[in-house]
């Protein structure tokens, strides 16, 4: 696998992983008791923090990655894995 591969398989695993982590621990405005500015959505983020979002994909994304590419370097699931699915024993 080349590094270019690397980086950009890296990459979809980020941007995967910040679909998954981007709801997790985001209260509303009406959940913290703030008070909302006029106009706001009911669903706004009251306390949307960046950095630890970015901080917790980054590092999930890492752990997910290493388990694909070590997988990809010892072969422990491969497509042949899978053959039980076509070749269903009668």
């Amino acid at each position: 696998m080349t590094w270019t591969s690397i980086i950009a398989i890296y990459l979809l695993f980020w941007v995967m992983t910040a679909f998954v982590i981007l709801p997790i621990g985001v209260r509303t405005h009406d959940e913290l008791g703030l008070p909302k500015v006029p106009g706001q959505a009911d669903s706004a983020p009251g306390n949307f923090q960046p950095r630890i979002i970015i901080l917790r994909t980054t590092f999930l994304s890492a752990a997910l990655f290493a388990l694909y590419y070590a997988n990809y370097v010892y072969g422990w699931v491969d497509r042949h894995s899978f053959d039980w699915l076509i070749n269903r024993p009668a």
